[in-house]
């Protein structure tokens, strides 16, 4: 559906209905339907649409697909939980409805990556059990980086603009 075409009540309300049943949870579709509602300028779309990105994050969907970018190096819970906790403490979080959006900003506005890259390669779990060398340990951080950081992009790809209230 072109973001131009206006879409009718029916489609609307089908479109309410996917979001509140969590039938649609990718950003991919998320986002066909933001931007379907965006043209609209109704207010009874907001709480659904906070709702299902909400959701979104919170069922681990936004893990999954940034795990599905990040195949060799597996995306960090840990900084997708830390960023999360942050946008959830930042009186500005309110500025849009979009929690997936907010995080993914988060990760990138406050640097985490970096620090969970290191973090996660500094773990005995990785190194079977052995405590790494620093040479190694800088080297598997800069792969999560390179790695987490190409996710990070291809997640914000989807956004031209910030998505605000």
């Amino acid at each position: 559906m072109s973001s131009s075409k206006r879409i009718t009540s029916a489609e609307k309300d089908q479109m309410i209905q996917a979001l509140t049943s969590h039938r649609v949870n990718t950003v991919v579709e998320l986002r066909r339907i933001e931007q379907a509602f965006a043209t609209l300028g109704s207010s009874d779309v907001a709480a659904p649409m906070t709702a299902a990105w909400s959701y979104y994050v919170n069922s681990n969907s936004l893990l999954t697909e940034l795990r599905g970018l990040t195949k060799n190096y597996p995306f960090s819970a840990e900084c997708l939980e830390e960023a999360k906790r942050r946008v959830y403490s930042d009186p500005e979080s309110n500025r849009s409805w979009n929690l997936c959006w907010l995080t993914l900003k988060k990760i990138q506005s406050d640097q985490l990556i970096p620090y969970y890259a290191q973090y996660q390669a500094s773990q005995p779990a990785m190194w079977g059990g052995h405590q790494p060398t620093q040479d190694r340990v800088a080297q598997l951080s800069g792969a999560f980086v390179t790695e987490w950081n190409y996710a990070l992009e291809q997640m914000l790809r989807h956004w031209s603009h910030a998505p605000a209230r």
